[in-house]
C-alpha cells in the first residue's frame, strides 16, 4: 500500500483543500475559500503536486468529495475531479464528505461513533450517523465507517429524531448553526468542515476493496433532488 500513489480534493464547502499520498507520507494544503473553489482548486493541485516532485499522470487513483455540501462546491469537485482524471487517464475513489469528517474525528480523537451534521441553509443540516466497524469482503478485512442512520437533508428537528447513544461524537457546522440543537445540549467540536486530508484513509481503504470507479461514472450527492448534474455527452 506504501506504493500507492493517491491525490484527493474536496470544494464541497467554504473550505477547499487538496492532499497527497506519496511514499507512504500524507501532505495537504487546506485553506478558506468560499467563492473563489474554481480559482484556487487547479493551483492547488499543481501546488502539492510540485512540493513532491511528481507529475498528475503519476498517480495511481483520484479521490474527492462527492458530497453532500454546496451545490456549488458540490458541482466544482466532481468538474475538477473528472477533468483531471479523464485528462491524465486515472480511476477515480468519490468521499462521502460526512464520512470524511468522521474519520477526522477518529484521527483526532480516536471515536468510533459520530454525528455529523453540515448546515444545508433553509433551516435544513445534512445529517448522518456513523460507526466504525470491522468488515470482511473478498479484499480480506477492514476498519470501515457504517452509515447507522443514511445521508439526509433533513430539519434540525428531524436529525435530533435520529439521535442514539450519548456517546456519538459530533462533527459539522450544522450543530453550531441552528439553536435547537444548543438547547438540546448538542454542541459541536472542532471538526466543522470536511477536508481532503481526512479523505486519503477512506480513499485508501476503499482501493484496497477495488471500489476505484471511472471518470465517466462520477455521480455527485446533493441530496436535495431539486438540482441537476450536468452530465458528460454521450451519457444515458
Amino acid at each position: 500500500m506504501n506504493q500507492l500513489t493517491l491525490l484527493a480534493l474536496d470544494t464541497s464547502t467554504e473550505a477547499c483543500s487538496v492532499a497527497l499520498y506519496y511514499k507512504g507520507e500524507k501532505t495537504a494544503i487546506n485553506e478558506l475559500a468560499q467563492r473563489t473553489h474554481t480559482q484556487r482548486i487547479l493551483p492547488m493541485v499543481d501546488e502539492i503536486l510540485a512540493q513532491s516532485g511528481i507529475r498528475l499522470t503519476q498517480l495511481d487513483a483520484l479521490a474527492f468529495g462527492r458530497g453532500p455540501g454546496s451545490f456549488t462546491g458540490v458541482r466544482v469537485g466532481c468538474s475538477v475531479a473528472q477533468g483531471l482524471a479523464l485528462g491524465a487517464d486515472l480511476p477515480v475513489l468519490p468521499i462521502s464528505n460526512l464520512t470524511a469528517m468522521a474519520q477526522a474525528a477518529f484521527e483526532q480523537y480516536q471515536v468510533e461513533q459520530v454525528a455529523a451534521a453540515i448546515d444545508a441553509r433553509m433551516n435544513e443540516v445534512y445529517f448522518c450517523r456513523l460507526q466504525r466497524q470491522k468488515v470482511r469482503s473478498n479484499f480480506g478485512e477492514f476498519f470501515d465507517w457504517q452509515m447507522i442512520v443514511p445521508e439526509q437533508v433533513c430539519s434540525p428537528l428531524k436529525a435530533l429524531e435520529q439521535m442514539g447513544s450519548e456517546q456519538d461524537f459530533l462533527v459539522g457546522t450544522g450543530w453550531q448553526a441552528y439553536e435547537v440543537f444548543q438547547q438540546q445540549g448538542k454542541k459541536g467540536s472542532d471538526i466543522e468542515l470536511p477536508d481532503a486530508l481526512s479523505m486519503l484513509a477512506l480513499a485508501l481503504n476503499d482501493w484496497q476493496q477495488g471500489k476505484a470507479i471511472s471518470a465517466l461514472e462520477i455521480e455527485p450527492v446533493y441530496l436535495r433532488n431539486t438540482v441537476a448534474w450536468k452530465k458528460l455527452p454521450g451519457r444515458e
